[in-house]
């Protein structure tokens, strides 16, 4: 597992709680998180809301790939999870050097 993958894996988990604990592989940390969000759709849907408010999911791409795939909700849900982490991430990297160009009388 990449450094990328682990930092992923490490904010999902963060941010859902510890219904989910870390694993040494990225493919069975995602199998476990396809079953946990189907735990949750069966179980306690309104958690399941919050997570993905709460993780910024996409609620328009979301409705949108669950009307068209006939694939797997849960596996979906984990998709779009997982992409918007690696969004994040990759985000923080892009402006994490800008900080550095910003002259010391204009920081705060």
């Amino acid at each position: 597992m990449n450094a990328e993958e682990k930092q992923v894996q490490q904010e999902i988990i963060l941010s859902i709680g510890p219904g989910l604990l870390p694993e040494a592989s990225y493919t069975i940390f995602r199998e476990k998180l396809v079953a946990y969000i189907h735990v949750l759709i069966d179980q306690d849907f309104e958690k399941l809301v919050r997570i993905l408010y709460r993780l910024d999911v996409n609620e328009k791409k979301l409705k949108a790939l669950l009307v068209k795939a006939n694939a797997d909700s849960g596996l979906l849900i984990a998709d779009l999870i997982i992409e918007r982490q690696l969004e994040k991430i990759h985000t923080r990297k892009q402006f994490a050097g800008s900080k550095e160009d910003i002259p010391d009388e204009e920081k705060w």
